[in-house]
């Protein structure tokens, strides 16, 4: 097993998960577990934060390879789907210990061995750490940082797209059908921003990279899981062009011991 990089050693102390402003695949756009380790959404106010000024020109969007970048994608979807109380005894080693569970959880998707998954993709949007300099940003920056080789960044947005029939614990989307139904399906799970960009664009910015590695993928059909109760994350998937396909049964929601489901598709067709 590789050991988590040791520079983000704050991290040393975080398992794995849909937008977190919005969805271990959290939906909302984030990753299906059993009931008992489910992890709940957090819906924060853009309103509650004080938002840094960044030049968001400066944010790349790319598919992730580099293990440094996976950790600190595991570490920002660990900071956005948990609610931690800051004072709780030992924080510090249960933050480490989520951490490890959910990097070691999406390096095993991302190389392809989790079953029922034909390929999955992690899609960050990051920043040059110079970018969040500011305090409000100072747990940000120490939690989610990597260096890729030229610089340190930060990542702020991250969500995976999944190639695959349907999501554990998730209603399944209904296109296309037949055959290709195997390999031009696709969903979006574990999309989250963090907290102090939230109402920069980022997590537009990670929906529409999505849609473009997903053409290249010869996807036609994308679906996200969004919570019913979770308007900003609507509010974002409806902008990017997806429409409402069905909803989770509410028995289905009380079973799981979850808020309820909608199952948002959007039609990618090849241009």
């Amino acid at each position: 097993m590789v050991s988590p990089p040791k520079m983000l050693s704050l991290c040393s102390s975080l398992p794995p998960c849909s937008i977190a402003i919005f969805s271990k695949s959290n939906t909302d756009g984030f990753r299906s577990s059993s009931p008992s380790h489910r992890l709940r959404l957090r819906p924060i106010s853009a309103s509650q934060i004080l938002t840094p000024a960044i030049d968001r020109s400066a944010i790349i969007l790319s598919e992730t390879v580099s293990e440094n970048e996976l950790w600190a994608a595991a570490c920002l979807r660990v900071r956005t789907f948990n609610e931690l109380n800051p004072s709780s005894y030992n924080i510090q080693d249960h933050r480490k210990y989520l951490a490890e569970r959910e990097f070691e959880a999406l390096k095993e998707r991302v190389s392809g061995k989790r079953e029922g998954f034909t390929r999955v993709s992690c899609v960050n949007a990051t920043l040059p750490l110079s970018q969040l300099s500011s305090t409000s940003s100072e747990d940000l920056c120490s939690a989610c940082k990597y260096s890729d080789g030229i610089e340190d960044r930060v990542v702020v947005g991250s969500l995976d797209l999944n190639q695959c029939r349907w999501l554990p614990d998730e209603i399944a989307g209904t296109k296309p059908e037949g055959f290709s139904v195997d390999f031009a399906r696709a969903y979006l799970s574990n999309v989250c921003v963090a907290k102090e960009l939230h109402r920069n664009g980022v997590g537009y910015k990670l929906i529409e990279k999505s849609k473009v590695v997903a053409r290249e993928w010869g996807i036609t059909d994308m679906y996200v899981h969004v919570t019913v109760v979770n308007e900003a994350a609507k509010r974002l998937y409806m902008k990017s062009g997806f429409v409402e396909e069905s909803a989770e049964p509410a028995w289905q929601a009380r079973y799981l011991n979850r808020p309820q489901r909608l199952l948002l598709w959007l039609s990618l067709p090849n241009s």
